[in-house]
């Protein structure tokens, strides 16, 4: 393969992965690979040239989604100048807004993904990538006050409560009432 046809590969292949990574989020990992590779602008016999199987493509995806998810948390402590309560505060009011709520295929891997990820095989490398990123986002989040796996899930169950029960004010009042809670425990 020629260096031309091998970087035209290699891009294939990303763009492949981040536009699963989004339709993933969006709609679960049931998307068949005819309409992902649809979605990448790619031709569906093209898929295994780049991949082993679809359950290799959601391995991937799912890391791709929490190295977003790592780079979002470390921009924001640049953003605060290393202050790591006003970043995860930042984070937490971001988490928790209409917008996030709203666009599931841009936000967090661990909402999005928590059925999809409960009904692959312990152990599958994808489960092995969400926990890791479950545990290094909980540990983001914790404070000398609060543990973050009970701002974590906190922060989990109210969005994916709110993306459950959008159209309703009962959404919005469920985003206000987790944000209140963790800004008193804060």
């Amino acid at each position: 393969m020629g260096r031309a046809s091998q970087a035209q590969a290699e891009e294939n292949r990303r763009r492949v992965v981040e536009t699963s990574s989004r339709l993933f989020r969006e709609q679960g990992t049931h998307v068949s690979v005819a309409d992902l590779m649809k979605a990448s602008g790619l031709t569906h016999g093209g898929f295994y040239k780049q991949f082993a199987s679809k359950e290799a493509l959601i391995d991937e995806a799912t890391a791709h989604a929490f190295d977003q998810l790592t780079r979002l948390r470390n921009d924001g402590l640049e953003q605060h100048a290393g202050q790591r309560e006003t970043a995860q505060q930042a984070l937490i009011d971001t988490y928790l807004s209409i917008e996030h709520r709203d666009s599931a295929a841009d936000g967090c891997p661990v909402a999005a993904l928590v059925t999809d990820i409960a009904r692959e095989p312990r152990d599958g490398e994808a489960r092995r990538v969400y926990t890791e990123g479950v545990d290094d986002f909980a540990e983001w989040l914790a404070t000398e006050d609060q543990d973050g796996i009970t701002r974590l899930c906190t922060m989990l169950g109210a969005l994916v409560l709110a993306r459950a029960t959008k159209g309703s004010p009962l959404s919005e009042g469920i985003l206000t009432a987790a944000r209140a809670a963790l800004t008193a425990t804060s």
